[in-house]
């Protein structure tokens, strides 16, 4: 019995582990607990199998492991991009941001849901919070869209899975710890997302839409005598075109001496922004009509979000920025907005603070944990063990892809995405990478996978958030004064499936068309190993490690250093069609010739052919 768990022990301690956390033990503590105690087990069993690499001083090691997360400049961004994502939602952004995008596209069925994705996308790539952006919505529009008629199901559905994109928009805190498991650059990662996640917004403003043309009435427009901002969206067009031809104003005209192309993209843009949004806010300081009241709110909510995500990423995709100074220029991006609108208070910053530093410890007490944890299973050669058991699966890598996929996904349903990437993604990437595939595409998958996880029921995180702030009996309309029915959990349910259905489908797209991912290598400068030509100083035809000559008769191939010839004697060098003429008299770098008395040797060419003379 003791051989049999010796030569199986990375079975043995993977499934005890699993089954702990299943069992909903804290994360941090139960790896750490059974890297410890599998490592003793491991050291005493290590005379039976040859496979287990375990000794005491071995443990002297975890000081220095756990002392290295410290200086990893990769996670430095999760505590900015989530303190950033606090103090927007307390600043009451989602709400500004749903009202004026509910007016916007009210008139047309389904405008409200296209609202809540549209805004679920802002949220995701501002705040990168599940909660926070699954918490706002729900609070803000699940009375709106139910007080106007939407399904129940539809309403629930659209806001956990809108909610979600917090986790595949960059900046992702997924995408963040994906790029550090990975190894892998966090630029990489988001520029990679960026059409996987545009794909999956589509596809679910598409799936609105379809269920506007089927069942209209699940998705009602918004009555004439809601739509406080009335009209005017011809106007917003006409700013639309005018800060376009100013981006071009400033491109080619004002700005073209800039000689950088990513500041001078940077000034055009901020200038076409900066001067339309003064015009909105001159309309509305100044009560003209310039343009409508729709198209200045729209402005005025608008652009300070957009401003703020092109801070954060538009300076990382552009280089200017690594993601942890992005990550720092959007949290101060976020104070000076909520300082703006006069919503920043210091009680509003210590929660913030609260919540980041709950956050950070969270992760770096996983981390701690998953260290103890790899050290032991690695020791007892449990990644030889994992990369042989899927290395054995058919289908190569699109088989290693579905297998993973199907894995993460179950995972997903009872672990959080933190406690998925710590364990699961390091014994997984190097799997991954003896099969050739592409870890930056890899970390999108799973990403996805990650993304589907939170609605999956009966645990899925975005069903837990909409459930605590979902009424779950009848409720009154404070607008209407109605009774309203309560949201039950299996609406909740009925909702998601088909956005898990979407989720699918979008992960199957991803692995069957790699280039949508892969455009993220276009941003790196590639040298063909074949254009290549190295020179070395002394080879055929090159003279041998030779300086110019000192001065004088220097040619067009080697200039002189602007000293006298160095005369050896004998005739000096000739260029083509000239006869060789004996040389002038030379300054010697300024100092009389030197005579030690005596008769001078002749100034004759020793002849090499013949053998030395020796003696008088």
């Amino acid at each position: 019995m003791i051989d049999l768990i010796a030569h199986n022990l990375p079975l043995v301690m993977f499934s005890s582990v699993m089954l702990m956390l299943l069992l909903g033990y804290p994360v941090a503590f139960t790896l750490a607990a059974g890297g410890l105690i599998y490592f003793v087990l491991g050291v005493e069993l290590s005379w039976i199998s040859p496979e287990i690499r375990l000794f005491w001083p071995l443990l002297q090691s975890h000081p220095e492991r756990i002392y290295g997360i410290m200086y990893n400049d990769t996670l430095l961004s999760i505590p900015f991009f989530t303190f950033m994502g606090i103090i927007l939602e307390r600043s009451r952004m989602a709400e500004d941001l749903l009202d004026t995008i509910g007016q916007l596209f009210g008139p047309i069925r389904g405008g409200l849901a296209y609202a809540v994705i549209l805004v679920g996308a802002l949220l995701g790539a501002t705040t990168g919070v599940v909660a926070a952006s699954v918490m706002a919505m729900g609070l803000i529009s699940l009375p709106i869209m139910m007080r106007y008629g939407y399904s129940r199901p539809l309403v629930a559905g659209t806001i956990a899975a809108s909610g979600t994109l917090a986790q595949i928009v960059p900046p992702s805190l997924v995408l963040i710890v994906m790029a550090d498991q990975l190894g892998r650059s966090v630029g990489d990662m988001y520029v990679g997302a960026l059409y996987p996640a545009l794909m999956i917004v589509a596809a679910y403003c598409a799936y609105i839409f379809a269920i506007s043309i089927f069942k209209p009435s699940l998705v009602p427009a918004l009555p004439k005598e809601a739509r406080t901002l009335g009209n005017g969206i011809t106007s917003l067009f006409v700013m639309i075109a005018i800060s376009i031809a100013l981006y071009f104003l400033g491109m080619h005209v004002l700005f073209s001496g800039i000689t950088s192309p990513e500041w001078q993209l940077v000034a055009a843009l901020a200038f076409a922004v900066v001067a339309v949004y003064l015009v909105a806010l001159f309309n509305s300081a100044a009560s003209t009509k310039i343009i409508s009241r729709l198209a200045e709110q729209v402005i005025i909510v608008l652009v300070p979000p957009l401003a703020l995500i092109f801070l954060v990423l538009g300076t990382i995709f552009l280089g200017i920025a690594t993601p942890t100074e992005g990550g720092a220029m959007g949290a101060t991006g976020a104070l000076i907005l909520a300082l703006a609108k006069g919503r920043l208070s210091i009680a509003t910053v210590k929660n913030a603070l609260d919540a980041t530093t709950k956050l950070s410890a969270f992760v770096m007490m996983i981390l701690i944990g998953a260290r103890v944890f790899g050290l032991t299973f690695y020791g007892i050669n449990g990644n030889v063990w994992i990369e042989e058991l899927l290395l054995a699966l058919p289908g190569g890598e699109y088989g290693f892809l579905i297998v993973v996929t199907i894995i993460i996904f179950i995972l997903g349903c009872f672990l959080d995405f933190f406690e998925i990437a710590f364990i699961m993604v390091p014994l997984l990437a190097p799997v991954a990478d003896k099969l050739g595939i592409d870890l930056v595409w890899f970390g999108i998958i799973l990403g996805i996978n990650l993304q589907t996880s939170f609605l999956t029921p009966p645990f899925g995180f975005s069903l837990f958030f909409l459930r605590s702030i979902a009424p779950n009996s009848t409720w009154v309309d404070k607008v209407t004064g109605k009774k309203m029915p309560g949201v039950k959990t299996t609406e909740i349910y009925k909702g998601v499936f088909p956005y898990i259905v979407i989720q699918f489908v979008m992960i199957l797209v991803v692995i069957a068309f790699p280039g949508l991912v892969m455009n993220y290598k276009s941003s790196h400068t590639s040298v063909d190993p074949s254009t290549i030509k190295i020179e070395i100083p002394g080879g055929p035809g090159s003279g041998g490690f030779s300086l110019p000559p000192l001065g004088g008769g220097a040619s067009p191939q080697q200039p002189s250093i602007g000293l006298p010839p160095l005369n050896l004697g004998g005739p000096s060098p000739t260029t083509s069609g000239q006869e060789s003429q004996p040389p002038a008299p030379q300054p010697a770098l300024g100092l009389p010739p030197l005579n030690l008395g005596g008769p001078q040797p002749e100034n004759t060419q020793p002849d090499l052919g013949q053998p030395p003379k020796i003696g008088p």
